[in-house]
C-alpha cells in the first residue's frame, strides 16, 4: 500500500497482525471486511476511501464481518483532517448519503446521525485555518 515498511509486528494481537498482513495484500484484493478494518484504523486512508465509497455507491449498507453498514460506519468515523484536505471525496460521500437517505432512515438511522456530526466536526476543523 504505502511505501514505508513496517517490519514484523511489536505488539501481538489479532488486530495488529491482521494490519500488518493487509499492507502487504495487493488493493485489488481488498473485500469490505479489508476496508473496514484498514479504514477503521486510519491506515492508507488516501488509498482506501476512494475503494470504499465505490463500494457504498453500489451499496450504501456494505458489510464486512460485523454488522449491515459497517463499512460505511467505519468511513464516517475515520480521520476528519483526512476529510478536511480531500473535499472532494467528502462530496462523493454526502451524495452517497443523500442518494440513500431513505434506506439509512428505515435500517440503519445512527449512520445518518453519524453523518451529521461527521459534517459539524468536519466544519470546525475548516473554521479553525
Amino acid at each position: 500500500m504505502e511505501k514505508d515498511f513496517w517490519g514484523e509486528p511489536t505488539y501481538d494481537s489479532h488486530l495488529v497482525k491482521t494490519c500488518h498482513r493487509l499492507r502487504q495484500k495487493p488493493l485489488q484484493d481488498f473485500d469490505n471486511e479489508d476496508l473496514r478494518i484498514m479504514i477503521g484504523q486510519n491506515i492508507g486512508l488516501k488509498y482506501l476511501i476512494p475503494m470504499a465509497l465505490e463500494t457504498l455507491k453500489e451499496n450504501v449498507l456494505a458489510e464486512g464481518d460485523l454488522y449491515e453498514g459497517d463499512l460505511l460506519k467505519s468511513v464516517l468515523t475515520s480521520d476528519k483532517d483526512f476529510w478536511k484536505n480531500e473535499s472532494d471525496y467528502f462530496e462523493d460521500l454526502e451524495k452517497v448519503i443523500q442518494e440513500n437517505e431513505q434506506a439509512l432512515q428505515e435500517r440503519e438511522p445512527r449512520l445518518l446521525k453519524d453523518f451529521v456530526e461527521m459534517k459539524k466536526e468536519i466544519k470546525t476543523l475548516h473554521n479553525k485555518k
